[in-house]
């Protein structure tokens, strides 16, 4: 007879690999904003001290008191702390006055608008770039061991919200009785338990994981008391008051619900019933609402449509999956399971399956907007994992409902079967009950025990080994019969791999969860790129030589803004030692090669000795323009040299 447990400890290792793999190998929880501009820029050089720093991300951001430190040359904090929010994603702080002259680091560390952590830091000078002896302090916020239990507990959140109302929803949907039977129980009991004790973690790990990253942090009630008041926060605690709701749920269900149908009241069990259904629904909604209202759904495009849209697509995933844990556990504990319960499941699973593609596929054009970004970022990459998964699954699904089909044809048969053999039997004892007292009258013969005068009966250690003789006999017996239908083990099989695959699945789908969505990816580059060619006036020094008398120099060209569109050109030519001077002909020319515009020639006008301009002058697209400058020092001194520049 074969064992059932070393299917489950090969489920249980699976599900700790696919983990440990995912959340090992996965980096720090990706920023789903991104710093697309600054002032003073990047790398930039101003010759006066600036009053204020400002930041502008791709998305608003959640900022602290020292959400942005900026620190001179010898690594002294020279802002005042104050971060204001002027307009849009912009944020500024202001710095103290007598700033002196050198490079400046400024470093920011904040929170998403879908609740994860974003840090980085850049540099810029005043007067002249100097060398600079700031440190950065350790910015694990999102990493490092509490990133990596930050992401264990949510996979475990997520796999519990799976159990608790997958399993609740299979009991009330599709298998009535399951609610008396003790391992379906502790299914629906082991979600409660584990969502309850994953969000509790994640409550007080949440100031430590956007914050310093420490261990010791995560018990800094300092720290817990200001995530509560993050929409974070709100979402863990709302989470925790709706389990409590549940646990008021899963008592009735397991108490009062078993006792009423053990009675035989329809009236009741078909009122309480309803009433449970209800309420488990608001509940369950409730608790699908809570990762709705602080992840992804809850910012970018269509927030209002993409919460609910959300809410369903996790109460299909709970209820196709949690549904299908519970009838694993069913199919290999339960003593039996009717054929009906397992039919009802497979339309649940086929509904939810349909709900799944319809809210997925919405979820997947809000979240990628491109087939650039589904094949060439992250959050594409794996939903294109997921999709594949998914696949999978569904087609396990269809090999499960071929065996549920011959369960059913097979089940009508035996039913009329087992109501022949009762009729004929009448009163009579089973030949399983004689064979089981003819081994009990076996053990006494052979075993004699001394009695008091009450009689044989009056022995506790005799009563209590024919107890276990007699549920030994009963489990074999049940065992025998599950096994000794080639349907259902063929059922059991085909609904283990679906288990199997759905592990990986929920696994790809926590990781995809605190992976920065693609479209959010893309916006981010193009606004980082656009910010990084729109970085202000545009100024070249380039050397030349005609090889002539008086033929050595440098051409000083400024163009502002610098922009697509109209721009200001001021060409100025000096002598090595700096000083201007005139030159016959000065022409500039601009060629963009990856587009085959140009070369577009510009003759600038003489202002005074050494300085040309010229006003109007057209950069069609942005790019990066190559610059050509002619200078001719004499009727047969010339010279072309010329220089790239990214311009947009």
């Amino acid at each position: 007879m074969k064992t059932i447990a070393p299917r489950f400890r090969h489920l249980i290792l699976l599900f700790l690999a696919v983990t440990g793999a995912l959340l090992a190998g996965a980096a720090p929880a990706s920023a789903h904003a991104a710093l697309t501009g600054s002032d003073p820029g990047q790398g930039a050089v101003v010759q006066q001290a600036p009053k204020q720093v400002s930041l502008t991300f791709s998305e608003e951001v959640a900022m602290s008191s020292g959400a942005v430190r900026v620190l001179d040359p010898s690594g002294k904090r020279v802002d005042n702390g104050k971060v204001g929010h002027p307009k849009g994603t912009t944020y500024t702080v202001g710095l103290h006055a007598g700033l002196p002259d050198g490079t400046f680091t400024v470093a920011y560390q904040v929170v998403s608008a879908d609740s994860h952590p974003v840090s980085g830091a850049y540099t810029f000078s005043i007067g002249a770039p100097s060398k600079t002896s700031a440190v950065i302090a350790d910015q694990n916020a999102g990493g490092g061991v509490v990133g990596t239990l930050y992401g264990v507990g949510r996979y475990v959140s997520y796999a519990g919200f799976v159990l608790l109302v997958g399993g609740a929803a299979f009991v009330l949907a599709c298998w009535p009785r399951g609610a008396a039977i003790k391992p379906v129980q502790r299914v629906v009991v082991g979600g409660w338990t584990a969502l309850t004790a994953a969000t509790l973690a994640l409550l007080l790990m949440r100031g430590s994981y956007t914050g310093s990253g420490k261990v010791g942090d995560i018990f800094d009630m300092t720290l817990l008391s200001q995530v509560l008041q993050t929409k974070s926060g709100a979402a863990l605690t709302s989470r925790l008051l709706l389990l409590a709701a549940a646990a008021l749920f899963i008592a009735v269900l397991f108490g009062a619900y078993v006792k009423r149908a053990e009675d035989g009241d329809k009236k009741e069990i078909k009122d309480l019933t309803f009433g449970l259904a209800v309420g488990g629904a608001v509940v369950a909604a409730g608790l699908g609402a809570t990762w709705a209202m602080a992840e992804h759904a809850s910012t970018g495009i269509q927030a209002g449509l993409a919460m609910p849209v959300d809410v369903l697509h996790l109460l299909a995933v709970a209820a196709w999956l949690g549904g299908l844990t519970t009838l694993l556990v069913a199919l290999y504990r339960a003593p039996s399971i009717e054929a009906s319960a397992v039919r009802r499941f497979s339309r649940v699973a086929f509904c939810s399956v349909v709900v799944l593609a319809a809210t997925g596929l919405y979820q997947s054009w809000r979240q990628v907007g491109s087939w650039s970004a589904l094949t060439g970022t992250t959050y594409g990459q794996l939903l294109l994992v997921k999709i594949g998964l998914v696949a999978v699954l569904v087609g396990i699904a269809g090999i499960s409902r071929r065996w549920t089909g011959r369960i059913s044809a097979t089940a009508a048969p035996e039913a009329a079967s087992a109501e022949a053999e009762e009729a004929a039997s009448g009163e009579a004892v089973s030949d399983s009950e004689k064979t089981e007292e003819k081994v009990e009258e076996k053990v006494e013969e052979k075993e004699p025990v001394s009695v008091a005068a009450g009689g044989r009966g009056d022995d506790p250690r005799r009563a209590a080994q024919l107890a276990r003789q007699r549920a030994a006999m009963t489990t074999a017996r049940e065992k025998r019969t599950r096994d000794a239908d080639p349907h259902r083990f063929g059922l059991r099989r085909s609904v283990l791999a679906e288990a199997g695959v759905a592990v990986v699945l929920l696994a790809v789908t926590t990781v995809l969860t605190s992976t920065e969505p693609g479209r959010t990816e893309e916006e981010a580059k193009s606004a980082t790129s656009a910010a990084q060619t729109q970085s202000g006036p545009l100024s070249l020094k380039v050397p030349f030589d005609t090889g002539g008398e008086d033929g050595k120099g440098t051409v000083l060209l400024d163009i502002d803004p610098g922009r697509t569109g109209d721009n200001t050109m001021h060409v100025y030519v000096q002598r090595p030692n700096g000083k201007g001077f005139d030159v016959p002909e000065v022409k500039v020319a601009f060629t963009l090669k990856a587009k085959n515009i140009g070369p577009l020639a510009v003759t600038p006008d003489r202002i005074a000795t050494g300085h040309w301009s010229a006003s109007g002058v057209q950069i069609p697209v942005a790019g990066d323009w190559k610059i050509e400058v002619t200078v001719r020092t004499s009727d047969i001194d010339q010279i072309t040299v010329s220089k790239n520049a990214k311009i947009g």
